[in-house]
């Protein structure tokens, strides 16, 4: 459920949590007599700091503030777990309330979607989630199929079925978090994410007509070219998809590029020049192809990066990547 937590287990295979609900441990070290860990932890609203943790009664003791001045300082959001029905799976994520929430107003509300697909959210801290309900966005982040920490059978859930059911995980949590929360405002709904995020915004778009405004990351939109351009092309549409180039109308039926001529939602695609995993060819087809087709798109193209420029690039291109995904959200959505 979004937890990464420290386990030990006994010689005859019993297993016991020694950390809690509610955290990420990112990092551990465990003493010669495996009775004490120091842990790294990090919660939604605290970007991490050091713990000592006594394994036996589960005692754990900060050792470090690092971040206290920013998180006394900072108005940050706390965010509250949801869960949804989306067919034979409940789908659970987290919603966060918008900075300056007042009962009874209107909000727009942001759709995050994470990469992977085998990746998750989690309980941790997450800058840009942050970052847009400063901006004034609530903000939904769900793990649908092919997530993990809801077992291998729902991982694997997503292979062969791009477009299907983790298309429906995520519109069904929207569903219910719009029947549930009254202050969000249905007429100002975006959505973005990178990588398979960015996959799942381009097929998002292509297939609804509910957002008024999306930022493509990173992102596929062409699973034929991508067999052939990214480094781990050549094995991942097997993998996935059950398809190689052997049959390339399979791919094409769940590229978002076939699907171009329906999307109608403003998209501003965002991708790095170095990127091997999704090539930047990726972002340019999906480009022209719209503006060929007079859509409203914008492209900005990142220098000197890769696909890790939301995490480990330049900082004054993650400045600028945040400010053009908060901005484009901004202008249609405020």
């Amino acid at each position: 459920m979004g937890d990464v937590r420290l386990y030990y287990a006994s010689l005859d295979g019993a297993i016991y949590p020694a950390t809690g609900e509610g955290e990420h441990v990112y990092g551990y070290s465990i003493s010669a007599d495996g009775d004490v860990a120091l842990l790294a932890v990090s919660t939604p609203v605290n970007p991490g700091e050091l713990y000592l943790l006594d394994i036996v009664s589960g005692e754990q003791e900060a050792l470090t503030s690092f971040n206290k001045d920013y998180t006394d300082g900072t108005d940050l959001a706390e965010p509250e777990p949801i869960s949804a029905v989306s067919g034979e799976y409940d789908v659970h994520g987290w919603l966060m309330k918008p900075r300056g929430f007042e009962e009874g107003k209107k909000f727009p509300l942001i759709v995050n979607i994470h990469g992977g697909p085998h990746a998750m959210y989690g309980n941790t801290f997450f800058h840009e989630m942050q970052l847009l309900s400063a901006r004034g966005f609530g903000v939904l982040y769900v793990n649908p199929r092919g997530s993990h920490s809801y077992s291998q059978i729902f991982v694997d859930a997503v292979r062969g079925d791009y477009g299907g059911g983790d298309y429906r995980d995520i519109m069904n949590a929207l569903d219910s978090v719009i029947e549930s929360n009254s202050w969000i405002d249905t007429e100002r709904l975006g959505v973005t994410g990178g990588s398979y995020g960015g996959f799942m915004t381009n097929w998002i778009v292509g297939h609804t007509d509910r957002f008024k405004a999306a930022v493509t990351q990173r992102s596929i939109s062409n699973w034929i070219s991508f067999f052939g351009t990214s480094d781990i092309g050549y094995y991942f549409s097997d993998w996935q998809h059950g398809a190689d180039m052997s049959e390339p109308d399979r791919l094409w039926d769940i590229s978002p590029l076939k699907y171009a001529e329906n999307i109608s939602t403003p998209l501003l695609i965002l991708h790095a020049e170095n990127d091997s995993r999704c090539p930047i060819e990726q972002a340019e087809q999906l480009y022209i192809t719209l503006k060929s087709m007079g859509k409203e798109t914008e492209f900005i193209r990142f220098p000197e990066s890769d696909h890790n420029l939301s995490r480990t690039g330049k900082p004054n291109l993650r400045y600028a990547r945040l400010e053009a995904l908060a901005g484009w959200m901004e202008e249609r959505l405020k």
